[in-house]
């Protein structure tokens, strides 16, 4: 195949450029025949699963006055969801098709008649077995259709290579086009043989996308019948949003513990030991004792001010009291260069969703005072339907990248796990622009 090499402007990695068009590549190309295989082996694999799915299935339902009709009928939707499991095994390998695995089963008790229940409750089971039966009509369609297509169409293009066989060993002039009792149409001169090729040529350029367009249907079916339903993704993100949250509750207790631990506890542990001795220096020596009772009131004062500022970090009051903008404009006044803060809200948002904006706007602006060594900054605030979004925005060095595994990724799946986004444009040598986007949640009460 003939292919050019340059370079990519951006990421400066060679990249293959193609000298042929797609149209002319796809008869060569390995996905085009990886395609074909597929189809071909669709086929079989069809006619051995309707077979087992509609013998089990008959077998279970006229055992059903017996007690080994329900057993043989749930070992049939059992073996059903192996098959599948290989289905998406081959569309994964031939296809390139990502399908996730479906629900697993769920077992109320243990036992084999819990496992029987699992089995025929389980929506996965029923799919399985809708597809091994309608996929058979679908396969051998394709089959069909394609063995034609790519039959006819390498037949008639070489046909300039092989039709001398004719005259040779079959006693005719040509491929017979058309013939009764007394006429008979060969292909047999130069123009028509030529005419010929050109046809299979077409054919042949055509067969891939028509392969491509039945294996798309085939796409959908394994997608919508085997793999995993919009409901059961659903709760396995949940799930795993829900171990988020935990975890994130965690980390947030041990830090605050921490806090407490190594600053106000220490400080104020320290204030106890130095009022102890100042009293006891009360008499012996005042001024020594006022000098210490002095100091002891410095560490209380900077105590306080620890305290006020792990709570700050926690909720702060002026977020409760007066909403995001004050909340923000607070944060923005702290920061190490100047921040420019507006918000555009008609109402205040639901106070779970306003407490994680306050802390995503004020993380950022911590990254902004860091790391970005810029000398601005913007913050903006805006609501969009049913989702509240935010942007900071720095004029630094750029460079952030949340697959570091900085804080920022911490702060992603933060936002994740309340099905919020965070979006980081940060090309090096700046600007950086954050965007998180998070859901309304409904208005204050």
């Amino acid at each position: 195949m003939a292919t050019d090499y340059g370079y990519d402007s951006g990421l400066g990695f060679p990249e293959t450029r193609h000298r042929l068009p797609a149209g002319l590549r796809a008869p060569f190309e390995g996905r085009t025949w990886r395609e074909f295989g597929y189809v071909l082996l669709s086929l079989p694999i069809s006619i051995l699963m309707f077979t087992y799915a509609v013998t089990m299935v008959s077998l279970g339902a006229g055992l059903l006055v017996t007690f080994l009709g329900i057993p043989v009928f749930a070992a049939g939707l059992a073996g059903c969801r192996g098959l599948g499991a290989l289905e998406r095994a081959r569309a994964r390998g031939l296809l390139g098709l990502e399908v996730a695995d479906p629900e697993p089963l769920r077992t109320r008790g243990s036992g084999f008649m819990a496992w029987i229940g699992a089995v025929l409750k389980s929506g996965t089971s029923w799919r399985t077995l809708l597809y091994s039966v309608l996929h058979l009509p679908w396969a051998l369609f394709s089959f069909v259709v394609a063995v034609n297509f790519w039959v006819y169409g390498w037949a008639l293009l070489t046909y300039p290579l092989w039709f001398w066989v004719f005259p040779a060993y079959a006693g005719q002039d040509g491929l017979q086009l058309y013939g009764d009792q007394t006429h008979h149409i060969y292909l047999d001169n130069p123009f028509e043989i030529g005419v010929t090729a050109l046809v299979g040529l077409l054919f042949t350029l055509a067969t891939p996308w028509i392969v491509r367009a039945l294996t798309t249907v085939d796409r959908v079916m394994v997608h919508g019948l085997l793999g995993p339903t919009r409901l059961s993704a659903r709760v396995v993100e949940l799930e795993s949003d829900r171990g988020v949250v935990v975890d994130t509750a965690a980390a947030d207790l041990r830090r605050i513990e921490r806090d407490l631990h190594d600053g106000a506890q220490a400080r104020l542990v320290a204030l106890a030991m130095d009022l102890g001795l100042a009293k006891e220096k009360l008499t012996e020596d005042p001024q020594a004792a006022a000098r210490m009772v002095d100091e002891a009131h410095g560490e209380v004062k900077t105590a306080l001010q620890e305290l006020r500022d792990l709570a700050r970090g926690i909720h702060p009051a002026v977020l409760t009291d007066r909403g995001l903008d004050a909340a923000l404009s607070s944060v923005a006044s702290r920061c190490t260069v100047p921040v420019q803060v507006e918000v555009d809200l008609p109402s205040r948002p639901a106070p779970a969703i306003e407490g994680i904006a306050y802390f995503t706007v004020s993380e950022l602006l911590q990254n902004v005072s860091k790391h970005a060594r810029a000398t601005g900054a913007a913050v903006d605030v805006w609501r969009v339907e049913d989702r509240l979004l935010l942007q900071v925005v720095d004029n630094g060095v750029g460079g952030a990248d949340v697959s570091a595994g900085s804080g920022l990724a911490g702060l992603a799946e933060r936002l994740d796990a309340v099905d919020g986004i965070l979006v980081v444009d940060s090309p090096v040598g700046g600007p950086t622009r954050v965007t998180a986007e998070l859901p309304w949640r409904g208005d204050r009460v």
